[in-house]
């Protein structure tokens, strides 16, 4: 409660000092895949095999705010993201809210540049196209980062950025008829291509 206390409190004078506050909603699309699948053996543990996924198209949807001092912003973000990756076996689909807090500058004109963490809650990954069954991810909660640049015309903000991962957040299945146990690390890797609306 203390903490969501502190980040309202910081926001809130921010919020007083800016120059220009900005609300508004984005979304759009993202492209890209998670992590690695690899297999074990169900009955000696040993490796078997590791296998990347094929980027596949996903779409993202939220809310924005932009306090702005002197041609730098901070801007926290709300956004529902969902995104999936085609691996040999099946797909895998990863829904998540994210939260990135990225700070930028006004470079030229209507451009900008933008960075900074982005929060990610784990709000459901499962398999499909397979009769596989996959566990929750290991960690709920983790950490990114996203960068890129933004364009923005009037009321309308077009953004392009590429988001990451610093840490693995695996999740664990089980292969009942070839004897196996697999993991997915359900980390992203994509670029994101918003369109955003001020009021």
């Amino acid at each position: 409660m203390k903490k969501i206390l502190i980040i309202t409190m910081f926001f809130t004078a921010i919020g007083m000092t800016a120059q220009e506050t900005k609300f508004g909603l984005k979304g759009g699309l993202n492209y890209g895949a998670t992590g690695d699948y690899e297999t074990f053996s169900d009955a000696s543990g040993d490796f078997l095999s590791s296998f990347s996924g094929k980027e596949k198209a996903g779409y993202h949807a939220g809310l924005f705010a932009q306090f702005q001092v002197l041609g730098i912003f901070l801007q926290p973000e709300l956004v529902y993201t969902k995104l999936n990756t085609e691996y040999s076996d099946f797909e895998y689909s990863l829904q998540k809210l994210d939260a990135p807090i990225l700070l930028g500058i006004n470079v030229l004109g209507p451009l900008n540049i933008k960075a900074g963490p982005s929060f990610q809650y784990i709000l459901k990954n499962e398999l499909e196209k397979s009769n596989l069954s996959i566990g929750e991810v290991e960690n709920d909660i983790s950490v990114g980062y996203q960068l890129g640049a933004g364009l923005n015309l009037g009321k309308l903000g077009f953004d392009v950025r590429y988001e990451g991962a610093f840490t693995e957040n695996t999740a664990f299945g089980l292969n009942e008829i070839a004897q196996e146990r697999f993991s997915v690390d359900s980390r992203p890797s994509q670029w994101i291509f918003s369109v955003a609306y001020d009021f």
